[in-house]
């Protein structure tokens, strides 16, 4: 069934030496990958060490090229494969500006690597990736990686650019790299070595390739692959580390185990809420967790690791739970109980921080949590009182506002900021007041400005963050209740179609965003005209202008305008007249066209820059 199964670095899965492409398939789904794919993608190469683990692909070898070269069908794999192609061509075009310096020191070589990876004479667009055509996708990828250099402009026919490119996937994911490049080539003492450094991760980034027979054989293997069991995460290893060390600490291994039982409890199931708690653990007392290991013959302060990530979590949790696992297993419990009421608010008895904590999940402010865990721990010695903390946390929640809208500061800073608070906290004799305004102003300093963040916010926003779309529609919901009006617009219910929990009141686009436009919003929007219609959805149907909350979406969906704002069910209001401040303007209207989604984008826009002001 399986031919091959090898572990390759990226720059064989792009050798630029070799003569075979890959084949997405025609009845493979269009490219998907969003935001926080790539963010992801990118903050992974960028914060970890080179030989980054990223994935496997499974392909069938088809052998049927131009030139009878290999041609690998890409069975599972594509997005990600995809992705990386265009980080690579994103990365070409930042390094040709230092084409001369690259001469300067011999690595010219560089760039003609670089571009050399990327295309293949065989294939049937000059390149190593062929998509599938749904969606434009094999236009706007030939058409993208041409206005790059990628391809020979003077061998090429320069390929079609279709109506709306720079609004669809594959443009937005070249250019969100172009961006957080940009970003950290600011911040860079040296932004040529920058590239070259996060380059040199790229390229030695691994991939598990495995080769199959035929589809049968794919879908088979994809099947067992998806059915079976995962292998032994760092936490269980901790686990069995603990464990194994119980009778030489002269524990019992039952009661390790237990404790072990109940910290894990009180932070879910979730392997990633699992895991980012021992990264933040060891982050928040960095100091005291590395005391003992400071030898006088050893110059780093920070012995077990500056920073924990994914790659060196195990190796510092085995040197904390050998050298004191008594300590070690109390302190790392009081420390679980605090996080959980950061995952759990509920569990939080004061009521203003218990709100404030919520609002820090809702706006997915958990890079955070290291801090508060670190003023959590430390409140009496601190001398923070409930409201302060509670007012630092509606501070952080404001900043990640901002943060989420428009990526700056970018994450991986973001460590770097919060534990650089608590170390001029450990330092200090400051007074709560003082505590506050240094992290305020912290926080003021590497925020995005109001520039910034009014342009992000006057974008796609839905498109860009749906998670913050939310957020912010609710927060300008919750500005207009009062105690006796107040609505629960985080509720959720199960869904009869899933074990998965749904929320109860959803984003609403007031102008459909499907393909396919009504005849009444054409007629409305565009007098008539598909396709000036089709040109305001791509334009407009994102932005905050054009959304609202409501609590039966799918039961407005394409209505026409006036069936959304009248939709009654057992004779209670649920649409445009459901009783929300945010939707009072449309309950009174007749129609909704272009000029009211620009107006009304400029007044939400006005309201929420004044609303998350630092």
């Amino acid at each position: 069934m399986i031919q091959s199964v090898n572990q390759h670095p990226i720059h064989d899965i792009f050798d630029s030496q070799a003569k075979f492409y890959y084949l997405i398939p025609k009845y493979q789904r269009e490219y998907i990958w969003s935001y926080s794919q790539w963010q992801n993608l990118y903050d992974d190469l960028r914060n970890n060490g080179e030989g980054y683990f990223i994935g496997s692909i499974i392909c069938i070898n088809v052998a049927k090229g131009v030139f009878n070269d290999p041609v690998l069908e890409v069975i599972d794999g594509q997005q990600r494969l995809t992705t990386l192609s265009i980080f690579m061509a994103a990365m070409y075009n930042k390094l040709q500006a230092y084409k001369s310096e690259l001469e300067e020191r011999e690595e010219s070589d560089l760039l003609f690597t670089l571009r050399k990876s990327l295309r293949r004479e065989s294939s049937e667009n000059g390149l190593i990736i062929v998509p599938q055509i749904q969606g434009y996708n094999a236009d706007d990828y030939k058409f993208l990686m041409f206005d790059n250099g990628i391809l020979n402009q003077q061998k090429v026919t320069k390929p079609i650019c279709h109506p709306y490119f720079p609004s669809r996937k594959l443009a937005r994911c070249y250019n969100y790299f172009l961006w957080r490049m940009q970003n950290d080539m600011e911040q860079a003492e040296n932004p040529l070595q920058m590239l070259i450094d996060l380059n040199n991760k790229i390229k030695q980034a691994v991939l598990v390739m495995i080769e199959v027979a035929n589809h049968n054989d794919a879908y088979m293997l994809f099947e067992s692959l998806n059915d079976r069991g995962t292998p032994l995460s760092a936490i269980d290893l901790m686990k069995n580390s603990i464990l194994a060390h119980a009778d030489q600490n002269k524990l019992k291994v039952d009661d390790c185990y237990e404790q072990w039982k109940r910290l894990m409890d009180m932070l879910t199931d979730d392997y990633r809420t699992q895991e980012r708690f021992f990264r933040h653990y060891y982050n928040s007392f960095k100091r005291r967790h590395n005391a003992p290991f400071i030898a006088e013959d050893i110059r780093s302060k920070e012995p077990l690791g500056v920073l924990a990530t994914k790659s060196n979590l195990l190796s510092i949790y085995e040197k904390l739970i050998t050298y004191d696992l008594f300590g070690f297993l109390k302190d790392v419990t009081i420390c679980g109980e605090i996080y959980a009421r950061f995952i759990n608010p509920e569990q939080e008895e004061d009521k203003a921080i218990r709100f404030a904590l919520y609002d820090l999940m809702h706006i997915q402010g958990a890079p955070s949590y290291e801090l508060l865990l670190y003023l959590f721990y430390n409140h009496e010695k601190l001398h923070l009182s409930n409201q302060t903390i509670a007012n630092i946390i509606a501070l952080l929640a404001r900043f990640f506002v901002r943060r989420n809208i428009t990526d700056t500061p970018n994450t991986m800073y973001l460590d770097r900021i919060f534990l650089g608070i608590i170390a001029k906290l450990e330092d200090c004799t400051w007074n709560e007041r003082e505590i506050f305004n240094y992290i305020q102003e912290t926080l003021r300093s590497v925020s995005a400005s109001d520039e910034l963040f009014r342009e992000k916010l006057s974008g796609d926003i839905y498109e860009d963050n749906v998670g913050v779309a939310r957020y912010v529609l609710c927060k300008l919901c919750e500005e207009a209740m009062t105690t006796e009006t107040w609505t629960d617009l985080w509720a959720q219910n199960a869904n009869n179609n899933s074990n998965k929990k749904v929320y109860v009141w959803t984003i609403e686009h007031i102008f459909p965003e499907g393909e396919n436009i009504p005849q009444c919003w054409v007629d409305m929007l565009a007098n008539g005209d598909k396709e000036l219609a089709k040109q305001y959805r791509e334009e407009y149907v994102h932005k905050i202008g054009n959304l609202t909350i409501s609590g039966y979406n799918s039961a407005l969906g394409n209505k026409s305008f006036i069936e959304k704002r009248d939709r009654k069910k057992d004779d209670k209001f649920i649409g445009y007249k459901n009783g929300l401040e945010i939707n009072t303007e449309l309950a009174n209207r007749e129609t909704w066209t272009i000029e009211d989604v620009k107006e009304r984008t400029i007044r939400l826009v006005n309201q929420l820059v004044s609303m998350f002001a630092l």
